[in-house]
């Protein structure tokens, strides 16, 4: 189901909250909890595995839909950087600049509010991140990015036993979805979203479950 502008609005304001709630009583640690990032094949499990790494880790999470209208709204985007204090801001700026130059990017201005939004939340650390190019965003040595595939048929079978859709429904979503991820990752990233070289971790939920899959991440995560 994809969320509503009013559970958006609702969702940027607890977070936006709970940040300056955080600021306010100066208990942020020393130590640096690195993002989670999830790029995932339609299917394949990356929308519950994100789930149960929040649940797990108590990470915020922040699921495509929600991120994706955040970076709509210049407002949203300007709100969230308020929690930032000056340094926060500074190192921000420091990262979308890296983020232009070395890929290239002639960012729009949907572009220009995604890495601001995805940017503060990396700033703040604690969180899992479900696409958008997350992972291209945030720096490396700040997060853990995964990728989640699996075999096509594997993933339409998911999506009908999700979704109750027919196989052909289902293959015809999965199919349509990837293409559309692959052409914004090549749009506005200048890569292939599914070139293993951007990711740290690549599991294939063919072969482990969910719960194996959320477990092996959990045992890297602390390493970090």
């Amino acid at each position: 189901m994809k969320p509503t502008s009013r559970s958006i609005q609702k969702i940027i304001e607890e977070q936006v909250q709970k940040w300056q709630a955080e600021v306010a009583r100066d208990t942020k640690e020393e130590k640096y909890y690195p993002i989670i990032t999830i790029s995932r094949e339609p299917g394949s499990g990356g929308r519950l595995i994100a789930r149960a790494l929040a649940d797990k880790l108590s990470l915020d999470l922040f699921d495509q839909e929600v991120v994706h209208e955040m970076a709509k709204s210049a407002n949203v985007s300007t709100r969230l950087m308020e929690t930032l204090d000056e340094k926060g801001v500074s190192t921000l700026h420091e990262w979308v600049s890296a983020l232009v130059d070395s890929r290239h990017l002639w960012p729009d201005q949907y572009m220009q509010h995604l890495m601001r939004v995805v940017g503060t939340i990396g700033e703040h650390g604690r969180s899992v991140i479900v696409g958008r190019g997350s992972n291209f965003i945030i720096p490396k040595e700040m997060k853990l990015s995964v990728r989640i595939e699996a075999p096509l048929e594997v993933r339409v079978q998911n999506i009908v036993n999700e979704f109750g859709a027919s196989e052909d429904e289902a293959r015809r979503r999965a199919i349509k979805t990837e293409s559309e991820r692959k052409a914004f990752i090549r749009k506005y990233f200048n890569a292939d979203i599914a070139d293993p070289i951007h990711y740290d971790l690549v599991i294939n939920t063919g072969k482990l479950g969910i719960d194996e899959a959320v477990n092996l991440i959990v045992a890297l995560y602390p390493k970090l």
